[in-house]
């Protein structure tokens, strides 16, 4: 039995080409790329990132200037007795290790300010987020006119300047002249005097400060609400959900992201409080309204204490990130 005849070029075109095993020389599988066009793209992989990392420098060296160098220079001065004798000589400081941070806990004026802090951040982000997201939920779903005015309407003390803001709170808070007075004046009743009061100035703030910034976590809330599928509320309304459950089992579950950025981010602005009491109060009266920001700077630019102005920096640098790393685990396995 002969076996048929091959002709020798078509045999040895086959066996460069074809696959494994076909014939005597096995051939390059499927989907490698040779050796030269794997270098033709590292090559050129590393042209962009060379021309990432170029276009990346004048951020960089920015950040490095004004941000990274700073901070550390900050955190440097928090263990040396850095004060106004030491600012033509910076070198001349003295390390003193922990003295600046075991003074902040005897510190009562330091005790007292960062319990202010608290108070307004317990206080004030419950607020902000609640008044923010009813806000939100009426902007979106429950008014149909002047829509648009009503969003720039409450987004427009965000853009404002603080000082025209403390300026327009300062006349409606007024005991004698102000709008509030003068309401209440109407009904036979006195106005307290809400800055002058120990009692009734961070109340004060804090409504100004859930006024001013219920813009901000109302656009978040608006742009979460607005990236819930309509079909998945349709589906709750046919199962029988009222406005109540749908907004408790639908709407809120899937705000939970939503939720979680507004209440971090309100919350490291309102540990960092400092306009409303440097221009309302002043810290005033008696310290009820002083904050650990306003109590930094006061040690830093008004005794020249820069030491001990950095050991308050960075204490509520960790307090900061205490609270938002808590606050991220706290909600992370729900917004999943």
């Amino acid at each position: 039995m002969t076996s048929p005849t091959t002709d020798p070029t078509t045999a040895a075109a086959g066996d460069a080409a074809g696959p494994p095993g076909a014939g005597g020389r096995p051939g390059r599988p499927e989907g490698t790329t040779p050796p030269a066009g794997r270098r033709r793209r590292r090559s050129g992989v590393a042209r962009q990132h060379l021309a990432g990392w170029l276009f990346s420098v004048p951020f960089l060296a920015l950040f490095a200037a004004f941000m990274a160098l700073p901070i550390v220079a900050t955190l440097v001065m928090s263990f040396t007795d850095f004060g106004l004798a030491h600012v033509t000589d910076p070198f001349s400081a003295e390390f003193i290790g922990l003295e600046n941070y075991t003074k902040l806990l005897a510190d009562e004026r330091f005790l007292t300010s960062l319990f202010n802090t608290v108070y307004f951040v317990v206080a004030g982000v419950p607020l902000t987020i609640g008044a923010g997201l009813v806000v939100a939920v009426l902007l979106n779903n429950g008014i149909d006119r002047m829509r648009t005015f009503f969003r720039v309407g409450f987004y427009a003390p965000v853009v404002t300047s603080i000082v025209a803001v403390a300026v327009v709170w300062r006349f409606v808070l007024d005991p004698a002249d102000g709008l509030v007075a003068g309401l209440l004046a109407e009904v036979g009743l006195g106005s307290p005097d809400f800055l002058g009061s120990t009692t009734l100035a961070m109340p004060s703030l804090i409504v100004m400060a859930v006024w001013r910034n219920l813009g901000t976590v109302m656009v978040l809330f608006i742009a979460g609400l607005q990236a819930i599928p309509p079909d998945v509320r349709e589906a709750a309304r046919l199962d029988g959900a009222g406005l109540w459950q749908e907004f408790r089992r639908v709407t809120v579950p899937l705000l939970r992201p939503t939720l979680l950025y507004a209440t971090v981010i309100t919350t490291i602005g309102y540990l960092n409080v400092f306009e409303e009491p440097f221009v309302m109060t002043a810290g005033g009266p008696a310290d009820s309204t002083l904050t650990v920001s306003l109590n930094m700077y006061r040690e830093g630019f008004n005794f020249f204490h820069m030491g001990y102005a950095s050991a308050m920096a960075y204490v509520l640098f960790v307090v900061i990130m205490g609270v938002t790393v808590l606050q991220l685990r706290l909600l992370k396995d729900n917004t999943r």
